[in-house]
């Protein structure tokens, strides 16, 4: 709470930087309902593939991966889960979609984060629970040292900061004398820096940004994963991160890097969203069939790398799901696992075995 107090003690003077990225993400916010009209059928696709990217790109940030030949079946299917790790991508699908059901009935409260906790990180015995035990953020060194990178707040203090930055958000968002997406950005880095979870506080903050987007009217993040672009950023993530925490407990953090790192990660996704929403339609229609017409052109054995390249406007995990579809239907037979994996067309009764 200590940047929202920031703000609402002595309003700043934006940096220019700030600004043209609020200027920029105004425009693209100008152009939302044009684009949300279009192509039902593809807004439908470009949903599907972003709740796949969201739920695998927010936990991979953490260090928890899955087989990608399983992403399909943990995400949408009803099948049994193998282990801990899918049990937490589907725990974030299931947040994600209780998000997308209810966003106007989802206040900005200390109940709302805790059942996101609850729903993102299932089956742990501190659930949908605010940490009980101070901690440290360490960072691990390549030559084996072990350094504090930030020290959040005590335990005893975290319900209490949750509640009054939640308060001091609606505050903020109501008075409009700070850009709402200012508030979002600081919303975002005060939740972290709180870290009032044991475990999860990267994937609810994630799912935070986009409750909070929703409710200022973003929307954007239903069709593009925000997830996945801060993954492809994340090394720019945790040094802003880092920059603007410093000095926080003192109230007299540096906002900036993290709040510009956030906006320009947003216009990142309303760029991809226009152009995708461009895009001129494969010849015989979806991605669905534009992946399938590159599978069927290849001749031996083929990675999922030589059809990400055939198919630049495809998701490596849309990709992935469309491949083991494809896998369970005949058609295409898989040796090894993971990016070393080798598919082959499956011709006359072949059969090709996984290892």
């Amino acid at each position: 709470m200590k940047t929202l107090e920031q703000l609402l003690r002595q309003p700043p003077q934006i940096p220019l930087a700030t600004v043209w990225l609020l200027n920029d993400l105004a425009e693209y916010r100008g152009k939302q309902e044009l684009f949300t009209k279009q192509s039902p059928q593809r807004l439908a696709r470009l949903r599907e593939s972003a709740i796949i990217e969201s739920a695998v790109a927010s936990n991979r940030i953490e260090g928890i991966e899955i087989d990608r030949l399983r992403i399909g079946t943990v995400v949408f299917g009803k099948a049994a889960l193998h282990d801990r790790n899918e049990q937490e991508v589907r725990g974030y699908q299931n947040a994600l979609a209780w998000i997308h059901a209810e966003t106007d009935r989802l206040p900005m409260t200390s109940a709302t984060i805790l059942r996101l906790h609850a729903l993102s990180h299932p089956d742990g015995y501190d659930s949908g629970k605010f940490k009980a035990r101070d901690g440290e953020i360490i960072e691990n060194h390549p030559d084996g040292r072990v350094t504090v990178r930030f020290k959040p707040l005590p335990a005893s203090k975290t319900p209490a900061a949750v509640q009054q930055t939640c308060l001091l958000t609606d505050q903020l968002f109501k008075e409009h004398a700070i850009p709402p997406l200012v508030v979002w950005a600081a919303l975002n880095l005060d939740f972290l820096c709180i870290h009032p979870f044991r475990d999860g506080n990267g994937r609810v903050s994630r799912l935070l940004l986009l409750l909070s987007l929703y409710h200022l009217g973003f929307t954007a993040g239903r069709y593009i994963s925000l997830e996945r672009i801060i993954e492809n950023s994340k090394d720019r993530y945790y040094q802003t991160l880092q920059q603007s925490s410093i000095s926080w407990h003192a109230g007299k953090n540096d906002p900036w890097p993290y709040v510009n790192y956030l906006l320009y990660t947003l216009k990142e996704v309303y760029a991809e969203f226009e152009g995708r929403m461009g895009e001129t339609k494969a010849e015989r229609g979806d991605k669905a069939t534009s992946v399938q017409q590159a599978v069927e052109r290849q001749v031996g054995p083929f990675r999922l790398a030589d059809i990400e390249r055939l198919c630049p406007g495809v998701g490596r995990e849309w990709i992935q799901v469309l491949l083991t579809q494809m896998k369970e239907e005949g058609k295409i037979g898989c040796s090894g696992k993971g990016p070393a994996a080798r598919w082959k067309v499956l011709l006359g009764g072949e059969r090709t075995t996984s290892t």
